[in-house]
């Protein structure tokens, strides 16, 4: 059974910093490009960071030097720290595993919420 398990979100004032856990399981992690994606109030949820099974990054430009995404293949987690948290961050953020086509492999956490409020 494929679980991705999120943790490390909470109320922070604008400037603040977080770190966002992926446990994962039920998977063979190296396999698999791990992202963050997020979701805002009334919004569609979007991609945020992805890094690839070899380590290939790329963000969205919001978070751009703020936002470091990173993994670790042993520990079958993945981590996003957050700096400089502006309230336009706010939203509940989802991790995601999924292999490269032909592969239909596509999973999903419950999310984390993330408030950046004063």
């Amino acid at each position: 059974q494929v679980q991705l398990v999120e943790s490390g979100g909470g109320l922070v004032q604008p400037g603040g910093s977080l770190r966002l856990s992926c446990a994962a399981s039920g998977i063979i992690f190296s396999s698999y490009i791990m992202g963050w994606y997020r979701q805002a109030p009334g919004k569609q949820r979007e991609l945020v960071a992805v890094i690839d099974s070899g380590g290939s990054i790329s963000y969205v430009d919001s978070v751009k030097g703020r936002f470091t995404i990173s993994r670790d293949n042993a520990k079958n987690t993945m981590w996003l720290q957050m700096n400089s948290l502006k309230p336009e961050d706010t939203g509940v953020y989802y991790c995601n595993a999924r292999r490269v086509p032909p592969f239909p492999n596509n999973y999903w956490g419950k999310g984390t919420l993330v408030t950046v409020s004063s």
